[in-house]
């Protein structure tokens, strides 16, 4: 069991609040945090790094409440952003500009203004094209903007294909070949002032590995970047730790980041550069869980299904990813356990949160679906017309709702009918 959740009285509790008590007050399907766990998390990393030059950076697209952004704000995180959205989400919960970097494969022109305005520390840039577009933008505001390539090493990450990010067939980055030329390209625009260097090479990565192959590349890039009289501030690794949703191991937080700064050390060009990482399932993954009820039990032919009030749109990795999150009844029946297919009411054969799971469980029961700390609430959905979900941070005794959950009336506010 996660170390923020135990059982007291044959009830499941978040920290010290009982689930079966945030179900009769909020509804359900609720997401619910543990802040000692969130600000636990970031601890470890932050005191790894402890008497270094060196930035954590929250990754907000795996949960960008302001409740979470705030948390980290006040713990020294720097934030690591995807869209001009996100930048306007850790303004509005106090976070500082200067210590946001904006990833991202496709900025617009309006997000690279106001990212500009704002005073962000760097643009993670990923193309020569997207170069170009800031250079001119800078350059009208009478600025410079900071940047660093992401660089993409070709390193196999051994992670679903679909969050692998360092390979050359993926989307992401500027291939190793071709950075030095991008680089020289770079340095002789106007409006542009290069920072460092970046590369990020997926996410759910459970071994030390692959990020060490990454950082290899890198110090070979950095060298041959210095020969060619470019010289670099920082060099960014981005994330991409994983988590135990199963039986996965990964290493601890204090362990990857020991073997990052040991070879670090080893390299005297290294040494003189600031170290950034973006975090961000490594943080909240496992500090959240998503709390739904059983609708129904049904038995069709040799199928038995518990269909819950959480759905697809709720949390979507399942149907996405074919992701595994373990699932726990807040209030466990001794009876014998029986096999469903855990789903969803949502009109769709892909609506399903776990497969052939053993459960005793009753039409009513609450169930605790694990580890859905991470792109659970940031990647839900209206699908069907359903409101999205509430939130509360739990805070020791006390359950902060953290964002209200939606009424069907506000899913369709925006939208008007025909004039005639």
């Amino acid at each position: 069991m996660i170390d923020w959740l135990n059982y007291r009285d044959g009830t499941l509790f978040a920290e010290g609040v009982s689930l079966r008590a945030i179900a009769e007050r909020f509804g359900t399907p609720t997401y619910v945090y543990s802040r000692s766990a969130i600000a636990g998390a970031f601890a470890e990393f932050a005191s790894a790094a402890a008497g270094r030059k060196a930035l954590i950076c929250y990754a907000l697209k795996a949960n960008s409440n302001l409740a979470v952004i705030e948390l980290l704000a006040r713990a020294g995180a720097g934030f690591d952003i995807v869209s001009e959205g996100e930048l306007q989400r850790v303004l509005a919960a106090g976070g500082d500009a200067g210590r946001v970097v904006f990833s991202g494969v496709g900025k617009g022109a309006g997000e690279i203004r106001a990212a500009l305005r704002a005073g962000v520390r760097c643009f993670n840039v990923e193309s020569r094209s997207e170069l170009q577009r800031l250079s001119d933008i800078a350059s009208a505001l009478g600025r410079r903007a900071p940047i660093s390539l992401r660089v993409n090493p070709d390193v196999d990450a051994g992670t679903h294909p679909y969050i692998s990010t360092g390979l050359r067939e993926n989307k992401f980055g500027i291939a190793h070949d071709e950075a030095v030329d991008v680089y020289r390209f770079a340095a002789a625009l106007p409006g542009i002032e290069i920072a460092g260097i970046d590369c990020h090479i997926g996410s759910q990565i459970t071994e030390i590995a692959p990020f060490l192959a990454a950082l290899e590349r890198l110090l070979e890039l950095i060298r041959t970047l210095r020969d060619a009289g470019i010289r670099l501030s920082h060099l960014d690794l981005g994330g991409g730790l994983g988590i135990s949703y199963d039986a996965e191991q990964p290493p601890e937080r204090r362990a990857m980041l020991a073997a990052i700064f040991a070879r670090i050390d080893e390299d005297p060009l290294a040494r003189e550069l600031e170290i950034l990482f973006e975090f961000g399932r490594s943080i909240v993954g496992n500090a959240g869980l998503l709390l739904t009820r059983v609708e129904y039990l049904k038995h069709n032919g040799a199928k038995r299904f518990a269909i819950i009030d959480a759905a697809m749109n709720d949390l979507m990795r399942p149907a996405l990813y074919d992701a595994f999150h373990r699932i726990v009844p807040v209030t466990p029946r001794n009876a014998p356990d029986v096999v469903y297919d855990v789903v969803g009411p949502v009109c769709e054969s892909g609506d399903w949160i776990g497969r052939d799971r053993a459960l005793a469980i009753a039409e009513g029961d609450l169930l605790a679906v694990l580890s859905a700390g991470a792109y659970g609430m940031a990647m839900s959905s209206n699908y069907n017309t359903r409101p999205r979900a509430a939130e509360v941070l739990v805070d020791g005794t006390e359950p902060i709702e953290i964002r209200t959950r939606e009424t069907i009336e506000s899913l369709y506010a925006l939208e008007r009918r025909l004039p005639r």
